[in-house]
């Protein structure tokens, strides 16, 4: 793949038309609503479907050396809901990967905001939010690809699969700690499970995603 190409999945929601959500103390985002999500495909299709687990519905995502996103383009008022909620799990890591490459650059499972910092569509910053295969918990590094995506590893090589985790971001704090830069808001969120790189398999579980004013984790099935 080029280059090019590569930036435009590193940040998934640049050179699109944003809409405005109205503030609120809390933003959530049923499976449905997931499910319904724009669809960006770069390596054929992640298969996104509404399942349920424990008797409650969440997103599954089956990646077979695939990869497409899920996004949402909507503005979040980070001083009204400053914090990125979710549940997740997988069924599996990849081995052999060395994530800070190119050839790399897979994941079982992973949930980002951007922000866009001008009018051209590169013109988009992100934090990416990984289930890393191999790197440990706390781990941070640039995408491989572009500068302007920092990936951050919530689950690492030592996290058992299988489990639902529960996480709790609060996303301007991230963009300082990362890109030293002040953020105030958003202009999307998006999902991904891929496994394009390397022709790897995997399926992971999304549930509770959503932003609020409390630091409160969400209440994963099971």
């Amino acid at each position: 793949m080029t280059t090019h190409r590569w930036m435009g999945r590193a940040l998934a929601l640049g050179g699109l038309v944003l809409s405005t959500g109205a503030p609120a103390d809390e933003i959530a985002f049923s499976a449905q609503e997931m499910a319904a999500w724009e669809t960006r495909a770069f390596e054929g299709q992640t298969r996104y479907t509404v399942v349920r687990d424990n008797g409650v519905e969440v997103l599954e995502a089956n990646a077979r050396g695939q990869a497409s996103a899920k996004y949402l383009e909507r503005e979040v008022d980070l001083s009204e809901t400053p914090y990125l909620h979710w549940c997740w799990k997988v069924d599996t890591r990849y081995a052999g990967l060395e994530e800070r490459t190119q050839a790399g650059d897979d994941y079982p499972a992973r949930l980002y905001v951007a922000r866009k910092t001008g009018l051209l569509p590169w013109q988009v910053q992100s934090v990416n939010y990984v289930w890393s295969s191999n790197q440990p918990i706390g781990a941070r590094w640039p995408n491989a690809f572009t500068d302007r995506a920092m990936l951050l590893a919530l689950q690492g090589e030592q996290s058992a699969v299988g489990d639902w985790r529960a996480q709790v971001r609060d996303v301007s704090a991230d963009y300082q700690a990362l890109f030293g830069e002040d953020v105030s808001e958003i202009d999307g969120v998006a999902l991904m499970s891929d496994g394009d790189n390397a022709g790897g398999n995997a399926t992971a579980w999304y549930y509770g995603v959503g932003f609020s004013d409390s630091p409160t984790p969400p209440n994963c099935p099971g």
